[in-house]
């Protein structure tokens, strides 16, 4: 039977293992290596061009790590994580990852994998998670230290030290950033466990703010509250919220 053809990218900053994949690979010429990347940057330019039915993608790189680059990629490909490590396999399976490979590994592993590549290709790319479910995937327990958002082409890395607040836009939130709105896909509730409790609170159901930007709370003619940023900005607090709130600012 013959096997149905389908694309790969190879994603690794170390060349030796990208040749060990592609030597790995070379006998099953249905699978067809569109490239190979050495940094997460590259892979997400590559992979929005070639549209790879299938990644090979390290986890630990230069610029973006290997979740970073999976969160950013529409459509995506089915992957096989390719890491050294094995603290990350249970943030790979949350992301409904084929495989998770890690070095050293035998060429009957390898084959092992891309079999089960090769069999969820045959089965459709249903049963992908959400930007919100691959969020969702703790960063070995730590909070969230940057967030990566795709503009176009253009790949810019966000400091959530910078980040003033974060409001809800339907599938996506806008982070305030030193006075400018960027737009990342991924949903309020999914993104605000990941975020440091001790700098971020939820103030209303469509926002969170960063607690050291709070200036005052004020009180409207109407009696909703608001809470006024040091740069001027003004954002609502629920009555639910207002306690804590008021409670963390007076520390």
């Amino acid at each position: 039977m013959t096997e149905a053809p389908c694309t790969a990218l190879i994603v690794d900053d170390e060349p030796l293992a990208r040749a060990l994949l592609r030597e790995f690979l070379a006998p099953f010429p249905h699978v067809r290596v569109l490239g190979e990347c050495a940094d997460g940057f590259e892979a997400v330019r590559m992979a929005a061009e070639h549209k790879p039915d299938l990644l090979f993608l390290d986890i630990q790189m230069p610029g973006l790590d290997g979740f970073e680059v999976l969160e950013l990629l529409e459509p995506r490909p089915e992957v096989v994580f390719v890491t050294a490590h094995d603290r990350h396999a249970l943030r790979a399976f949350e992301v409904h990852a084929v495989d998770y490979l890690q070095k050293p590994f035998s060429e009957e592993r390898f084959q092992e994998a891309l079999r089960r590549a090769r069999e969820r290709l045959g089965q459709g790319r249903g049963g992908r998670p959400d930007p919100g479910a691959l969020a969702a995937a703790a960063r070995d327990g730590a909070p969230l230290a940057r967030l990566a958002v795709k503009e176009g082409a253009r790949i810019t890395v966000i400091p959530l030290a910078k980040v003033d607040y974060i409001q809800a836009q339907d599938d996506y939130v806008l982070l305030s950033v030193e006075g400018r709105g960027r737009l990342k896909e991924v949903t309020l509730s999914s993104l605000e466990p990941r975020l440091d409790p001790a700098r971020f609170l939820r103030i209303h159901r469509s926002c969170i703010v960063q607690l050291d930007r709070v200036a005052r709370l004020e009180q409207g003619v109407s009696g909703s509250w608001e809470a006024v940023l040091a740069d001027g900005a003004r954002l609502p607090v629920s009555r639910s919220r207002l306690a804590v709130l008021r409670q963390v600012l007076n520390g």
